[in-house]
C-alpha cells in the first residue's frame, strides 16, 4: 500500500492493530516465544524487539494519519 493510497479508515485499523499488538506485548510472560513477521516468514525475537518494531510501525500510522487529517 502506497503512503497516497492509504485511506483514513484503513490507517485508523493500523494504528488499532498496532496498539493491540503493543498491549498484548506488555502483558505477555517473557518466557513465551515471540515471533515477528518479514515478509512472508516469522522470525524469532525477543520481547522488547517486537515491542518497538510495533511502537515504529504505530509512530508511522499516526503520522500519516495526521498528515491525512491535516490536508
Amino acid at each position: 500500500m502506497s503512503s497516497n493510497s492509504a485511506s483514513s479508515s484503513d490507517l485508523l485499523t493500523q494504528v488499532r492493530s498496532h496498539e493491540v499488538a503493543i498491549a498484548e506485548l506488555n502483558n505477555i510472560s517473557s518466557s513465551r516465544a515471540v515471533y515477528q513477521r518479514k515478509g512472508n516468514i516469522f522470525f524469532q525475537t525477543t520481547i522488547q524487539k517486537a515491542t518497538v518494531f510495533e511502537q515504529k510501525q504505530l509512530d508511522t500510522a499516526k503520522a500519516r494519519l495526521q498528515k491525512l487529517s491535516s490536508s
